[in-house]
């Protein structure tokens, strides 16, 4: 399986391989998500979820139509299966046919039981996986999958968080998705193997070293516990519970990030750094877990599929959702319409 990834990923780039399946495989670029496609849920107990909501339509200009609102006092962390139900027929009753994927504007709730609510959202809720969490878990239809348009073709509306916890910082993750396609920068991607074994799962999957002209790119493999002082960071992929030096980095509009580790997208937990804090330090999209997965590479972004998927046009939406095979507790947060290579879509 790595091969054939690591091949998608080269012919993505424009590399000539003489590998005629992957070729084909990798001939048909999902095309990109469009504003018109995605709507916007709006919390009306929150104000911060209303003002950053309407924020997100204009700067995205999404049709007024595509906005649904629902009502969820109290920011709770998790939801049970019954409020979870409830919340989801609200939601849907209120989307269109056309409607190809969901962005929930808060920062919590942001699990349902064990599962993500993004990954209930989009997959359905999974009680089988909250019944042992470190077992393996139900494949996505959409992994590395082509479809255009998944709720037509698959019966799924990808779902992603924008959390609001400040007005300001939400602001600017919209503003970075927002000029994240207007030019292709020349940029890195940095994949880190640290000396942390058991997070390292997912090192095996890491694209080679390399310049991918095409896309400005280099891709950079690097052993280190932490990156310090990168400036034109577009990916950074690392196997941490907290990362350390975020603050000296500056990441191009965008910019993709993650860290392998069990609570990542325990947003409001302390136990270990939260997926939270890579939007917080320019990051456009993240991606982490809210109950304990095991460190199975499954569970977590296919480095080399969300490569892959980036370069090829992908939006951070399909590309981060596109690149887990079990996403059942895993949340998807950011902004979903960023598109850094749109102009490469086929």
């Amino acid at each position: 399986m790595r091969n054939f990834l690591c091949l998608s990923l080269a012919l993505a780039a424009g590399a000539a391989h003489a590998d005629a399946p992957a070729a084909a495989a990798a001939a048909v670029a999902p095309p990109g998500l469009q504003a018109s496609q995605l709507a916007i849920v709006i919390n009306d107990a929150e104000p911060n979820s209303v003002e950053v909501g309407e924020y997100y339509r204009k700067a995205h200009g999404i049709p007024a139509a595509n906005v649904a609102h629902v009502n969820i006092p109290n920011r709770p962390r998790k939801l049970s299966i019954d409020q979870f139900a409830q919340l989801k027929e609200r939601i849907n009753a209120q989307l269109k046919p056309e409607i190809q994927a969901v962005l929930m504007v808060w920062s919590a709730p942001y699990a349902v039981e064990c599962n993500a609510i993004t990954a209930a959202f989009t997959l359905g809720y999974d009680g089988d996986q909250c019944a042992k969490t470190c077992d393996p878990g139900r494949p996505s239809k959409y992994f590395n999958s082509e479809a255009a348009q998944p709720y037509t073709q698959l019966g799924l509306r990808l779902s992603m968080l924008l959390p609001v916890d400040f007005v300001e910082e939400a602001k600017a993750v919209v503003d970075r998705g927002t000029v994240s396609g207007f030019s292709v920068p020349a940029a890195s991607a940095y994949y880190l193997t640290t000396s942390d074994a058991v997070r390292n799962s997912r090192a095996g999957f890491f694209p080679p070293a390399g310049v991918v002209r095409q896309r400005k790119l280099t891709v950079k493999n690097l052993k280190a516990d932490s990156l310090e002082g990168a400036q034109d960071i577009m990916v950074y992929q690392t196997g941490q519970a907290k990362v350390a030096k975020l603050e000296t980095l500056h990441f191009l509009p965008g910019a993709l990030a993650d860290h392998l580790t069990s609570f990542g997208g325990d947003l409001q937990g302390s136990s270990q750094m939260s997926s939270q804090r890579w939007l917080e330090a320019g990051a456009t999209a993240s991606y982490g877990t809210v109950s304990e997965p095991c460190s199975y590479w499954q569970k977590f972004p296919n480095p080399t599929v969300l490569l892959r998927r980036y370069l090829s046009g992908s939006t951070a939406l399909e590309a981060y959702w596109g690149s887990v095979l079990w996403p059942a507790q895993g949340l998807f947060i950011g902004d979903p319409l960023a598109a850094p290579y749109a102009g490469f879509r086929r």
